[in-house]
């Protein structure tokens, strides 16, 4: 098997208001089907997904289904880059849970949730430069 996660899908509540956020933080969708809105990453796919509806095609009540204990992680290529995507998502609506800070182990991050509670992590890592197309490798290019 590939070592690979090729969509992420996201349950919400409300799917245009959960696609708009995206869309001020500068995301473009891409044609999809009826009832999921998509966003081409660099090598994956975000879907948004009415969360009733990922439910019954899971075959589990919405309520099982929980926030999850996840985050969704955005490396950037700079401490400064962490500031502004974390400027940039507050101000799109995005409850700031960590605002942007030093860590321990000598990188940089931010963690915020979308409208939907959603958890992402920006986050500067010096010693995992980004690609030249800002793809990530956990011990980086070069």
């Amino acid at each position: 098997m590939d070592q690979r996660i090729s969509l992420i899908t996201l349950g919400v509540r409300d799917l245009e208001k959960a696609a708009g956020f995206y869309e001020a933080l500068g995301w473009t969708r891409v044609e999809a089907q009826d009832g999921v809105i998509a966003f081409d990453l660099i090598g994956q796919t975000l879907g948004l997904y009415p969360i009733e509806m990922l439910a019954r095609d899971m075959g589990v009540a919405v309520d099982r289904l929980g926030a999850g204990a996840s985050t969704l992680g955005h490396n950037l290529a700079s401490r400064e880059a962490v500031d502004a995507l974390a400027a940039r998502a507050e101000a799109a609506g995005a409850t700031v849970l960590r605002p942007p800070h030093e860590v321990f182990w000598g990188g940089y991050i931010a963690y915020v949730a979308d409208p939907e509670g959603h958890v992402w992590e920006f986050a500067h890592n010096p010693f995992s430069p980004l690609g030249p197309k800002g793809e990530f490798r956990w011990n980086g290019y070069g």
